[in-house]
């Protein structure tokens, strides 16, 4: 029989302690609240209102009342996005109804950014990044002055680019599940189906997905987001085909007739590198704001397609500037926010390939820091855009001239007034006819439908609200500059260029 010796007892030595989950978690939830406060401190005075926000508020709006658009839906861009936004504009109108419409929208963006700013983090962290580095990337895409100038703004991209970080996500998970591959074909489609400009950086949610799946099943892993994708996007055309509106007719409005629109007839902004065209002033405004991420972000994207933590956000870049780069397209101003979590994804790519070569003989902490003080140094020029965007109002008159339109302004039965689309849910809300009571003023010589309600033109308006926006179309639509000739300062809001006024028009049929 063999003896069993137990050792003598020893005293109880305390294992060391690892930082738990919490505490690694700790620094992102820390820097999160604090990007999601800067955002969030100045939201209602800048930057200065964008008529597509209000388009998309517009929209918002008549999704919560049963609609996919305030007037005709002429298949202009897929619903998701503005579906999104009545779901997540709804708690701060409940909670909030005093305040502009405007700044509903753009509180509903501060929980889109959250979640952006989040997925660049897990992104960065799975492209083999290490903790530093992916909050650098995650402070990069959060306090740029790009960023901080245009993601809680209400715009399509937004919501685009949240989807396509989730796809990069789920393609990168390393459990490589067939499911999380399908999920990131559908997030795909999701971001598409919010802005499907998105679609020129598909080719880089790819190749993630072949970084981040297994060779032996990789066929599969491709297969089953492809299905995901096309399966869900269909349902976009299915829907315009179902009401027979997927191809172009005289008398309907169609999913093809308005892409080949979008892609063919719309008026292009010029060529980037040609002075005096609105691409070129565009790109200085960007540069303007954010040279270093702008120049920096595409050097980093050029270099990152050599190494494997950025090859993936690097060609997402690369794709997105060589479409603004065309000579003849059209540059809109809210392209640049597809662009910058993939610019921060860039950097912070290229830094955790510097810090995996150097840190066996300097240590990766030591490089790490060294990287971040470089940038720091680099980006002094921040502070002081961000403190101006911090601390500038720009948006007094809207924020007045909402507050007199929901109090002040007659409302009388059959009324009509012209108004931007910052200001539509702003006079609805105040008991004005929606679509033909208050009129976007787009639509007073656009639309058909509201042009025959109209059989003496301008003398058929009572009311002209008078914003940049109007101003600046009044040329194009021979209506609207009727009302405005013909009208009297009832009230002014603000000052100079950005000036709001409350017109009455003089002669009407009434």
């Amino acid at each position: 029989m063999t003896a069993v010796l137990l050792a003598p007892s020893s005293p109880q030595v305390d294992a060391p302690v690892r930082p738990g989950r919490h505490h690694r978690f700790l620094p992102v939830a820390v820097l999160l609240v604090i990007l999601i406060a800067a955002h969030a401190w100045n939201l209602a005075d800048q930057p200065f209102p964008n008529d597509d926000e209000g388009a998309y508020i517009s929209q918002a709006w008549a999704v919560q009342h049963g609609q996919l658009a305030h007037y005709t839906y002429w298949y202009d861009h897929p619903p998701l996005g503005w579906i999104q936004l009545a779901v997540l504009s709804w708690p701060g109108q409940w909670l909030l109804p005093g305040l502009p419409a405007l700044v509903h929208g753009r509180i509903a963006m501060l929980v889109v950014l959250a979640i952006t700013l989040l997925l660049v983090y897990t992104v960065a962290r799975r492209l083999q990044g290490t903790r530093w580095t992916a909050l650098l990337a995650m402070a990069i895409a959060g306090l740029s002055p790009l960023a901080l100038s245009m993601q809680h703004q209400v715009y399509l991209d937004n919501f685009a680019v949240m989807w396509l970080l989730a796809a990069f996500a789920l393609a990168l998970s390393p459990r490589r599940h067939l499911w999380q591959h399908v999920a990131a074909g559908v997030a795909t489609s999701f971001a598409l189906l919010s802005k499907e400009t998105i679609a020129i950086a598909v080719p880089a949610v790819i190749v993630a997905l072949w970084q981040g799946s297994h060779p032996s099943t990789r066929r599969f892993s491709l297969a089953g987001f492809l299905s995901g994708m096309v399966f869900t996007a269909s349902l976009y055309p299915l829907y315009a085909a179902l009401k027979g509106e997927l191809f172009a007719g005289e008398d309907h409005v169609s999913l093809l007739g308005t892409l080949a629109f979008q892609l063919h007839d719309r008026a292009g902004t010029g060529s980037v590198f040609v002075p005096g065209t609105e691409a070129h002033e565009l790109l200085m405004s960007w540069l303007g704001n954010d040279p270093v991420l702008l120049i920096g972000g595409l050097a980093a994207a050029v270099a990152g397609l050599a190494v494997r933590p950025a090859r993936a956000p690097a060609l997402a870049v690369l794709l997105l500037v060589v479409v603004a780069l065309r000579p003849d397209g059209y540059l809109p101003k809210m392209y640049i926010v597809q662009l910058v979590p993939f610019l921060a994804l860039s950097v912070a790519g290229v830094a955790t390939a510097v810090v995996i070569r150097t840190e066996r003989g300097f240590g990766s902490a030591l490089v790490t820091t060294a990287l971040i003080v470089t940038g720091a140094i680099a980006l002094t020029g921040w502070p002081v855009t961000d403190a101006r965007m911090l601390t500038e109002s720009t948006n007094d008159g809207y924020t007045a001239a909402s507050r007199w339109l929901r109090e002040e302004m007659p409302v009388r039965p059959g009324q009509r007034t012209i108004v931007d689309g910052v200001l539509w849910v702003d006079l609805v809300r105040a008991g004005h006819a929606p679509g033909l009571g208050a009129i976007w003023h787009y639509k007073i010589d656009l639309d058909p439908a509201v042009q025959r309600t109209l059989p003496g033109g301008w003398r058929d308006i009572d009311y002209v609200v008078s914003t940049p926006a109007v101003r600046g179309e009044a040329a194009q639509l021979p209506t609207l500059a009727g009302a405005l000739a013909h009208s009297r300062v009832v009230a002014t809001f603000g000052a100079g260029d950005g000036r709001i006024e409350v017109r009455e028009v003089l002669t009407t049929t009434r």
